[in-house]
């Protein structure tokens, strides 16, 4: 999600549930939330998120665009899973024929695997979005950085039965060099935004629609939630959007990886 709100917002009450920690090289590194060069060398992690799974590196530059080409629209759906939001959320997909990717908690994933597992039938993607959702991240060392990265790939990886997540997007767009080449190192593409919705400020409905296509000429990825708080604004706004922007020719994809 963005930055609302600060801090670890709605997950302080699990941000306490540091599982398998990962100690890396310490040192905090500070990034702005969507742009920024490259690292240094790649961080090497000292345990396998997934033991034994062949893991092939990938970009460490944060992607925006659109395996659809020029016309191609990235939804992209933040902090789940939700046991009262996700199902809508993925009826609309299905109603519309319109593939996601689902950014997880991990904790949220671990709660709900069923959830996960139904996510990937579907034929959507996985985005690794931390552990606890702290937004703060790129204030913190990179051990604990590296916690919130691969516990999750762990626990979204085990939730949905082996199938491990595409994408590492930061809670708030907080990542850091050293994050961003950690989680491309796992075969996790950072994933950025290029359109937030604010759905999640519950503008209501018409300006949560308002707000997308007044900038989608920023770019194809859109941001979304289906957790977090009551998400029906964002379920109407949905139902608004997709047939809209199928209308207006545009073809639903996934960002690049």
């Amino acid at each position: 999600m963005a930055r609302h709100g600060g801090g670890r917002g709605w997950y302080g009450k699990v941000a306490g549930a540091a599982l398998g920690v990962t100690v890396l090289a310490t040192g905090a590194s500070v990034w702005t939330a969507q742009a920024g060069t490259e690292g240094n060398a790649s961080p090497k992690a000292t345990a396998s998120a997934t033991p034994g799974s062949d893991v092939k590196a990938v970009e460490a530059t944060i992607a925006h665009s659109s395996e659809a080409g020029a016309r191609g629209v990235n939804i992209t759906i933040d902090d789940g899973p939700d046991p009262k939001w996700t199902p809508q959320v993925l009826d609309l997909l299905r109603e519309y024929g319109v593939k996601a990717t689902f950014c997880m908690v991990g904790t949220q994933a671990q709660a709900h695997p069923d959830l996960v597992k139904k996510v990937v039938a579907a034929g959507h993607r996985l985005c690794d979005h931390s552990v606890s959702h702290n937004t703060a991240m790129d204030k913190k060392s990179q051990s604990y950085q590296s916690q919130q990265i691969l516990d999750a790939e762990r626990m979204i990886t085990e939730a949905s039965g082996g199938v491990r997540p595409m994408y590492y997007r930061a809670p708030g767009g907080a990542f850091t060099p050293y994050s961003r080449q950690l989680a491309a190192s796992r075969g996790m593409r950072p994933l950025g935004w290029n359109v937030d919705s604010k759905d999640f400020e519950r503008p209501g409905t018409n300006a949560i629609v308002a707000t997308v296509e007044r900038e989608l000429h920023n770019g194809p990825t859109l941001l979304f939630h289906d957790a977090g708080g009551d998400r029906t604004q964002t379920v109407q706004a949905l139902r608004r959007i997709l047939p809209r922007l199928k209308e207006q020719g545009y073809v639903f994809g996934f960002p690049v990886h």
